[in-house]
């Protein structure tokens, strides 16, 4: 089977005719979904920068910022395979309710252990075991959220629409990324934690309003076959699709080592001493710079020779972190971070799109559960990383040795996978699912 993927129509007189740059957003549904994305995700990136900066305020232990990641990653791995079979064979819409009032619940504690009030009868240790505790809830929560969300999309927009419902998720996704972390960080320093969560908890509770207005989707899959059969079927289709496994191991590789979100607390408070306000706008930086870029992806698509422009993008990711670590100026660090932000939109728009594309229904929320794996927790995993190589390597050091060994990979990929590189995406094939 093949999808092609252009961005542009044959009129009736042979020429070409510009797609709707706003067509998936004309589905009613797809703005409620847009609207839970939104929502969640401005509280969750609000809640990342108040514990990230929270508990290195506590500590000023450069490794706890490392094990905030791996408190979150190691219950999203763990459950992400499990995550997808229930996301496939499960009504959505009430999977989703319920993941969303775990997170509200697990915001909630955040919520009560960090009030002033409670440093009456909490020492600091009690208080960081429930911090971390409710990171690791959260995680879970991750595990099933991911296959779940992916699998909505995937049955409220046509085929023909998923290379721009893909942007305009992603564009969502970017800017709630940019709000939040600004919002976040300007909000902790004027009005302090608990004024921050309360906000938080607002946003999800809008998230969880959201949802109920999308419609009921039973699932197509019916599993008659045991549960670790069922799983390993969606990591033989996920194998099986050479780009598709390309392009996500590419992507863990270079999150895995190039990642420098987990240390910005670092840059903002000991080397550009610029504060919370300051590590606000850094966190939402990069944020910036994927929002704008997702915008001119809607005229200008990267899907003409995917592969190409994918190696291309996270050369340009490594090249940005480089130069981030060199920098000694908050605003031309900002810079950086707003063109790793860039290249990273790219990147994420062409990897969301193969999956829309190449995946069979019955079986989105397995196979994105693999995806799970590779790319959401890498993040966790390469924040768990960066924090422990900034402690026993120096910041600076870590970040120039992370962005040098994501442009080694890179160069590694590319020696690999030449045929793939002149490829068109309507020249892919998706794979049969597996027998």
């Amino acid at each position: 089977m093949c999808y092609t993927l252009s961005t542009l129509e044959e009129g009736e007189t042979g020429k070409p005719i510009k797609k709707d740059r706003y067509a998936a957003l004309r589905y009613k549904e797809f703005r409620w979904y847009l609207s839970m994305r939104f929502f969640f995700t401005f509280a969750y990136q609000m809640q990342a920068v108040i514990i990230g900066y929270y508990i290195y305020k506590l500590t000023g232990l450069k490794s706890a910022l490392g094990f905030i990641g791996l408190a979150e990653a190691v219950p999203a791995i763990s459950i992400a395979l499990y995550g997808g079979y229930i996301a496939d064979k499960s009504e959505r819409k009430r999977l989703m309710l319920i993941i969303f009032s775990a997170m509200w619940l697990a915001s909630a504690v955040l919520l009560l252990v960090t009030m002033p009030q409670a440093k009456r009868y909490i020492s600091n240790g009690v208080e960081l075991f429930f911090i971390y505790a409710m990171i690791f809830v959260v995680g879970l929560g991750r595990g099933f959220y991911g296959p779940t969300a992916f699998s909505i999309m995937a049955r409220i927009i046509p085929k023909h629409e998923y290379q721009n419902s893909s942007i305009w998720n992603s564009t969502t996704w970017q800017f709630a990324s940019v709000v939040g972390p600004m919002v976040g960080g300007f909000l902790f320093a004027w009005a302090g934690v608990t004024v921050t969560f309360l906000v938080i908890l607002i946003f999800i509770s809008i998230a969880l309003i959201s949802i109920l207005f999308l419609n009921r989707h039973h699932p197509e899959y019916v599993p008659k076959e045991s549960i670790s059969e069922s799983l390993m079927e969606g990591w033989r289709f996920y194998k099986s699709s050479r780009m598709l496994l390309g392009a996500q191991t590419l992507d863990l590789f270079a999150v895995l080592f190039g990642g420098v979100v987990a240390v910005l607390p670092v840059f903002a408070k000991d080397i550009l001493s610029v504060g919370a306000a300051g590590f606000g706008m850094m966190r939402a930086a990069d944020s910036v710079g994927a929002v704008i870029t997702m915008f001119i992806l809607t005229r200008y698509s990267p899907m003409g020779k995917p592969w190409r422009n994918l190696l291309i993008a996270v050369t340009g990711f490594s090249i940005s972190i480089i130069c981030f670590g060199l920098s000694r100026n908050f605003y031309l660090s900002l810079f950086f971070l707003f063109m790793l932000g860039s290249f990273d939109s790219v990147s994420m728009v062409i990897r969301s799109t193969i999956m829309q594309v190449l995946i069979p229904e019955k079986m989105r929320g397995r196979v994105s559960a693999v995806n799970s794996m590779f790319i959401n927790s890498s993040n966790e995993i390469g924040a768990f990383e960066s924090g422990m190589a900034a402690q026993f390597m120096g910041t600076i050091p870590s970040v120039l040795f992370g962005g040098g060994m994501t442009l080694l990979i890179v160069t590694v990929t590319w020696l690999n996978t030449k045929k793939l590189v002149p490829m068109k995406m309507e020249e892919i094939h998706a794979p049969e699912p597996a027998a």
